[in-house]
Order: C-alpha cells, then sequence, then structure tokens
C-alpha cells in the first residue's frame, strides 16, 4: 500500500479530498503530507451563505500550511491550495474549509487536540517546547476553543454558587471568580471586587439559560462589598460566609491574642514564645513533640489558651450535624466571647453579628468545602502555572484548562474594553 492511501484515512479525508503526495524532507526531518480536491467535491458541497446546492469551482487559493501530529516522531504538515467555489444562485466566491482545519490558523484538529491535552497539565510555554511550536500559537488555539465553548455554556442548573477574589500581580489588579459548589467548576472570573461584580455575573446568567432567582445560596467572604453586590443582584439567595475565612479571622485574632499576652506579661512570654503554629492548628494536627508542648500550657490560666478553646468550640458548630444545632452552638459560643472578653474587638467579636449567615447552608453542606476547593485549585493554580504572563485574556483561559470539564469554566471579556481604550 503506497503512503498517501495510508494518510487518508488518517485524516478522514472521506471522498471529497485525497491525499495527493507524501514527501519526506531530510534536511529539515520533517514530512509533508500534501492534499487536493478531486471535482467530485463540488457535488454535494452547500454554499455557506444561501445554504444552496449547485456551486462550482473557480480556482484556488495560495498555498497554506496546517502543522500536524507527528509522523514516526518527525515533524508533520499539511500542504494544501484550498479550492474556491463560486455559488450558481448568489454569485458569492468562498474559500472552502479544509476537514482537517482547527479552530485556530495553521494547526489541524488533532494537534490542537492534543495541545490542549497538554496544557491542561502544564505551562503553555512549557507545552510549546515539547510540540515545538510558540506559545503565542498556542495561546491562540486556547482563545479559539475557550470562546467557541463559552457561547454554547449552560447554567441552567447552577443554584449553589461561591466567589473569592484573586491577584492577578502585584499592586491593586484582582479578580473575582464565580464558582458552582455542586458541580465543583469555575463559571465566571471578572476584573474588580466591588459590588458591581455580581452585576455583571447576572446578566451572564440570563446569557446562559439560567437566572438569578435560581441561586439559592451564595458563599462570600465577609466583604461588605461581596455582601451588599448578593443581597442587591440575588434577593432570593440565602448569604453563606465561607468557612474558610471565617475560620482564618479567628486563627488570626488568636494569634493577636497570643502576641500581645506575650507582649504584656514576661512570664507569659516565656511560655507561648516560639509557638504560633500550635494555635494556626488543630489538635488532630499537631505531631507528639508539639501536644507535648501543648500540655502544660493547658493547665496554666492564660488567655492564648482561653482564645484557642473558643475557636474549637466555633469549628464544632461547623461539624454539626443541622443548621439547628450548628445556630445554638454559635449562639453560645458568641455569648461566651462576650462574657470572657466584652471590650475585644477582634474577628471572633464580629462573628456574633453574622451567626445567621454563618449557621445558614450546614444541612446542605454549603460551609464546609466551597469556593477554596475550587477556585483555589483551578483558577490559583492558572496563576502559578501560567508565571510570566500578564494579559488578563490569557491568565483566565489558562484557567479553562486546569479544570476537569476542558474549555467550559471560566470566560473574562476584555478585548471589547481593551479595543476601546
Amino acid at each position: 500500500m503506497i503512503p498517501e492511501k495510508v494518510f487518508h484515512p488518517i485524516l478522514a479525508l472521506g471522498e471529497g479530498w485525497r491525499v495527493q503526495q507524501v514527501d519526506y524532507l531530510d534536511q529539515a526531518s520533517k514530512v509533508l503530507i500534501r492534499g487536493e480536491s478531486p471535482p467530485a467535491l463540488w457535488a454535494a458541497e452547500p454554499c455557506p451563505h444561501c445554504g444552496r446546492t449547485g456551486v462550482q469551482g473557480y480556482d484556488h487559493a495560495p498555498e497554506r500550511r496546517w502543522r500536524h501530529l507527528n509522523v514516526c516522531q518527525l515533524q508533520s504538515e499539511i500542504v494544501c491550495r484550498l479550492p474556491r467555489g463560486r455559488c450558481g444562485a448568489c454569485e458569492k466566491i468562498y474559500t472552502v474549509r479544509a476537514p482537517w482545519e482547527g479552530r485556530s490558523r495553521g494547526l489541524t484538529q488533532e494537534f490542537e487536540a492534543f495541545a490542549l491535552t497538554l496544557m491542561r497539565e502544564m505551562p503553555v510555554r512549557r507545552a510549546g517546547e515539547i510540540l515545538g511550536e510558540t506559545d503565542t500559537k498556542l495561546w491562540r488555539a486556547l482563545f479559539a476553543h475557550v470562546d467557541a465553548a463559552w457561547s454554547e455554556l449552560s447554567w441552567e442548573n447552577v443554584v449553589w454558587v461561591g466567589a473569592d477574589e484573586m491577584n492577578r500581580k502585584k499592586g491593586h489588579n484582582s479578580l473575582t471568580g464565580f464558582v458552582d459548589l455542586q458541580a465543583k467548576r469555575v463559571l465566571l472570573a471578572v476584573e474588580g471586587k466591588d459590588a458591581s461584580v455580581w452585576k455583571r455575573f447576572a446578566d451572564e446568567l440570563f446569557q446562559h439559560t439560567g437566572h438569578p432567582k435560581a441561586i439559592t445560596q451564595i458563599a462570600i467572604d465577609m466583604s461588605p462589598a461581596y455582601v451588599k453586590g448578593g443581597w442587591e443582584n440575588f434577593a432570593h439567595a440565602t448569604v453563606v460566609y465561607d468557612k474558610f475565612h471565617v475560620v482564618s479571622q479567628v486563627a488570626k485574632a488568636v494569634e493577636e491574642v497570643r502576641r500581645k499576652e506575650a507582649r504584656g506579661d514576661a512570664s507569659a512570654r516565656e511560655h507561648w514564645e516560639k509557638t504560633c503554629w500550635l494555635g494556626r492548628m488543630n489538635p488532630e494536627s499537631w505531631t507528639e513533640k508539639e501536644g507535648r508542648r501543648w500540655e502544660p500550657l493547658s493547665d496554666k490560666p492564660l488567655v492564648t489558651g482561653l482564645a484557642y478553646a473558643m475557636r474549637l468550640e466555633l469549628q464544632k458548630a461547623y461539624a454539626s450535624g443541622s443548621a439547628a444545632v450548628a445556630r445554638t452552638r454559635l449562639v453560645n459560643g458568641c455569648r461566651w466571647v462576650r462574657t470572657e472578653a466584652p471590650s475585644r474587638r477582634d474577628g471572633r467579636a464580629t462573628l456574633g453579628r453574622h451567626r445567621g449567615t454563618l449557621a445558614s447552608g450546614v444541612d446542605d453542606g454549603v460551609p464546609g468545602r466551597t469556593q477554596q476547593f475550587v477556585f483555589g485549585g483551578q483558577a490559583q493554580g492558572a496563576r502559578l502555572s501560567s508565571f510570566g504572563v500578564s494579559h488578563r485574556d490569557a491568565l483566565l483561559r489558562r484557567g479553562q484548562v486546569t479544570s476537569p470539564i476542558l474549555c467550559l469554566i471560566t470566560h473574562y471579556k476584555q478585548r471589547a474594553s481593551t479595543s476601546v481604550n
């Protein structure tokens, strides 16, 4: 069997196309696959403008090349002069699209599929080094696939939404990411971290068969801007403060208590020296050495030990099996804080004003594992994998391929505003 007949079924050309010649370039270590279209192409070719048949061959466009998958570890390209047809009905002339052509110019569909697989697992520049292509061309292919998938994305089943911010680079360059907490996927990323980002997310819901009234729970941090935006645009949803941010704020308050106590009391300074990590971890995470270090401290009348016990009480509320039990434990914990430290105005004292939103959604499991486990693993991973990439479109589209659902998670409409500026 001649090589031309071997490559014909591999490229899935059908009856309208054929492989004319296969050449091997020794000096360039490259395989050239030359394709052509026989006259049988026009028999079933519809006009892309009016949809009618009866298109006739007009001429051929200049020669074009498409990078294809390697053949026997040799770089391969498909070379072809695409035919141009003329419709007898509308009399418009157009260039026929090659069956192997991908969404990006100069790449085949098979090559793009392999490139997207690599870009999901590694930085784009590293994928370009493996494939022997520039990262600019790979970014262009990624952009094209994301834009195509974005128009077909459906959010009709989205009911639990989480929002969190991330920094694109140093300075005030924040992005807000919205995630689907049930499907564990990133939905949208927009610039900024003010209340207006929720309006933009609500507008996108309408574009993707969703509705703001369908959202029942939104998990956020204690940012006043997020709270305002959530209430204004999702009035039917219950605001749930994310467990990660609540516990981190309480842990920060415990550390603040430890430092103040160490600075104000010489004997306490001796006890709490080099123990900052004890208050940041749970007892079950301590090593044997750390556990022995804590035993003598637990029996002493130290304020830091009391603050640490308050933090553990808060975490017990999150481990409750129902919202009613969680709300009771949270109210008792807030009463304990006010009784033992009525003058303190730190992260622990703020919990009393928000105990309703902290306890909401425990029955559904919303506060337990929320956006930090979705957005942190995908969009934040995209930021680390795209080291050196400053373009906001590139950063967020790189987040597409870190998701288990390829090219169906984020989108950032920055091109229009960039062109205006």
